[in-house]
C-alpha cells in the first residue's frame, strides 16, 4: 500500500486525491457512476456517512487522524484490487432507496429501475396483486416494486442461497416482511402453480465473448449472476418456454437481457418482442404480454437446447 499523503486533511483534499488516483489508473465506472468525481464523492461520503448531496461547504471539514486511515485503505482497495466502491461502502442505492450489497449479489444498476419509477405504464393493464422478481439477487428490483405498488404480494427468486441471504436482509431492512418473501429454486422450479401479474427479471445473461472481456471490477461479483453459457441464454430460453404457466392472463414478463439483445432476436426472429427504451440510458429490456408467451410456447420450447 502507498503511503497517505500528510497534506490530506479535509473532505474536498479526499475526493480531490481519489479522482487523481481513479484517472491515473484508469479504474473502470459500472457500478454506480460513470466518471472519477461521482465515484470519489460516492466513496469518501458514504465511507463516512455522509450524505451524498451534502452542501459543498462542509467539504472543507477536517478528518480525524481514523478518517483519514479508513479513506486511504478504501480508496487503495479501489485501485489496486478494483473493488466496486458499493462493495467498500456495502450498500448501493437503486430506485432512491439504499440496499444492503456484498459480492454474494450483483451491484444493482439494472434499467428495469425506471419502469419501476413509471409503474411499468403503460403496459400493466391493471394494479398487479402478485409480483415475481426471478434472479433477484439483493432483492433490490422486487423491494422496489413493493414501493411502488403497495398492495401487492412480491416474491423473490434466486437459485443461490447466499443471494437470498442478503435479499432476506434487505426485506428486513425495509420492514417489508408482511408482503415481501424470497424462494429458493432453479428458475421456476421453486413456483410450482404460482401465477403473477407482472413477473420481472435481470437474470445472468452475459455471454462467454463478454464475460472473458469484462473489467476486473465484474470479476468481484458472482459469475453465477453473470455468465450464462456461450450466448448468455441458457436461463433465458428455459424462462420464456415456462412463463406462460406462470403468468395470469394479463400478466407481462419484463427481462434484460443486455447484449445478448441480438442473441434474442437471432434466436426468436419469429416474436414481436417490445424493446424497451430508456431516458436515462440502458439497453436490452423485452416484455411479452402472457398472450404472446402463450401463442409462441410451443416455438419457445422447441428450441431450448
Amino acid at each position: 500500500m502507498s503511503v497517505l499523503p500528510t497534506r490530506l486533511r479535509t473532505l474536498r483534499d479526499y475526493i480531490r486525491w481519489a479522482v487523481s488516483r481513479f484517472q491515473a489508473e484508469e479504474i473502470y465506472f459500472g457500478h454506480g457512476a460513470d466518471n472519477a468525481w461521482d465515484e470519489a464523492r460516492m466513496l469518501v461520503l458514504g465511507a463516512l456517512h455522509l450524505p451524498y448531496e451534502m452542501t459543498d461547504a462542509y467539504l472543507d471539514c477536517r478528518l480525524e487522524d481514523h478518517e483519514r486511515d479508513l479513506l486511504g485503505s478504501l480508496i487503495e482497495r479501489r485501485v489496486v484490487d478494483r473493488v466496486p466502491t458499493a462493495y467498500l461502502l456495502g450498500e448501493a442505492w437503486f430506485c432512491g432507496l439504499p440496499f444492503k450489497v456484498d459480492e454474494r449479489v450483483l451491484v444493482p444498476r439494472s434499467p428495469i429501475a425506471e419502469l419501476i419509477s413509471q409503474r411499468f405504464a403503460p403496459w400493466l393493464p391493471a394494479e398487479p396483486a402478485r409480483i415475481l422478481d426471478l434472479c433477484t439477487g439483493s432483492g433490490c428490483i422486487g423491494i422496489a416494486c413493493a414501493y411502488a405498488f403497495p398492495e401487492a404480494e412480491v416474491v423473490l427468486g434466486d437459485l443461490s442461497f447466499d443471494a437470498l441471504e442478503v435479499a432476506n436482509c434487505n426485506i428486513e431492512k425495509h420492514g417489508l416482511e408482511d408482503r415481501v418473501y424470497t424462494v429458493q429454486g432453479d428458475g421456476f422450479d421453486g413456483l410450482p402453480g404460482q401465477r403473477f401479474d407482472l413477473i420481472v427479471s435481470n437474470p445472468p445473461y452475459v455471454d462467454a465473448e463478454d464475460f472473458a472481456d469484462m473489467p476486473d471490477e465484474y470479476h468481484h461479483e458472482p459469475a453465477l449472476g453473470l455468465a450464462c453459457g456461450d450466448d448468455g441464454l441458457d436461463l433465458v430460453r428455459r424462462m420464456l418456454a415456462e412463463a406462460a404457466d406462470h403468468l395470469t392472463e394479463q400478466g407481462i414478463l419484463v427481462v434484460e437481457v443486455g447484449n445478448s439483445q441480438v442473441h434474442v432476436q437471432a434466436l426468436y426472429p419469429e416474436v414481436d418482442f417490445t424493446w424497451l427504451e430508456f431516458e436515462h440510458g440502458g439497453h436490452g429490456v423485452f416484455l411479452l404480454a402472457a398472450k404472446q408467451c402463450r401463442e409462441h410456447q410451443a416455438l419457445f420450447r422447441s428450441r431450448l437446447s
